[in-house]
C-alpha cells in the first residue's frame, strides 16, 4: 500500500508568526530552485497521489533550524512565508516545536535526527529520486529499512543507528526504503550537499 506523502506524524506545537527578516534564505533558495528544476523536489499529479514532495533545511543556531513548509514542493521559487523555524525537537517524545508563517515539513523530525548527529552538519536535503532509490543495492548506498516509515521516531532512531554504524563515513547520503523514492543528503554547506545528490543521480542514471 502506497503511503500518503506529506502527512505530519509527529506531535506539533506550532505558533504562527511572521517570517524573520534575519533568516539566511538566499543560498538555500538558490539551491532549492536547482533541485526543483531537476525534479528532485516538486509536485506531479502522477506521483504520490498528487502531493508535493521534497524539502530543504539549514541549521540556524544550536539545534534550531529553518525548514521549508509542508506541501511547498510544487512551488518553483519559495519566499520567506514558505519557511518556518524549528525551535525544539524531542525525538523520544515525537514532538516538534515550531514557529513562523507556515507549518513545517512532515520530515522535520528526520531532519532534526540528522542535525543531532554532528555540529558540522549545517544543511539537509530531502529529495525524491526514483533512480537513486532503486539503485540503493547496486550502488551499496546506506539506507533505512522498508518497514520504517518516514517522519516517525522509528525513522529518527534508524538514522541514529546509521551514523553509529559508520555506514555514512563514505556517503553523506542515505535512502529510505520505507518511503518511496526518498533520499536524504546532508553536509557542511549546500554546494557540497547538493552536488553529492546530483552526482549520485547521474551515476544512478547510468545503471538504466
Amino acid at each position: 500500500m502506497q503511503e500518503t506523502e506529506g502527512v505530519i506524524k509527529y506531535h506539533l506545537n506550532y505558533k504562527q508568526t511572521a517570517a524573520n527578516s534575519d533568516w539566511p534564505l538566499a543560498t538555500m533558495n538558490s539551491w532549492r530552485c536547482l533541485l526543483y528544476k531537476l525534479d528532485l523536489i516538486g509536485q506531479n499529479p502522477a506521483r504520490y497521489k498528487g502531493y508535493g514532495y521534497g524539502n530543504i533545511s539549514q541549521r540556524l543556531t544550536g539545534e534550531q533550524f529553518i525548514i521549508s513548509g509542508t506541501q511547498t514542493g510544487g512551488i518553483s521559487h519559495l519566499h520567506a512565508q514558505h519557511y518556518c523555524l524549528i525551535e525544539k525537537v524531542d525525538l523520544a517524545r515525537n514532538q516538534v516545536d515550531s514557529s513562523g508563517p507556515c507549518q513545517p515539513s512532515s520530515e522535520a523530525l528526520t531532519h532534526a535526527s540528522v542535525y543531532a548527529q554532528s555540529k558540522k552538519i549545517n544543511c539537509v536535503i530531502h529529495a525524491h529520486s526514483t533512480e537513486i532509490w532503486q539503485a540503493t543495492q547496486a550502488l551499496e548506498l546506506p539506507h533505512t529499512l522498508a518497514n520504517i516509515a518516514y517522519g516517525t521516531p522509528e525513522m529518527a532512531e534508524a538514522v541514529n543507528q546509521l551514523f553509529q554504524s559508520e555506514q555514512l563515513q563514505q556517503h553523506s547520503l542515505f535512502t529510505m526504503l520505507g518511503h518511496e523514492d526518498g533520499v536524504i543528503a546532508f553536509g557542511d554547506d549546500f554546494a557540497q550537499t547538493a552536488c553529492t545528490l546530483i552526482n549520485l543521480l547521474a551515476k544512478s542514471k547510468q545503471l538504466n
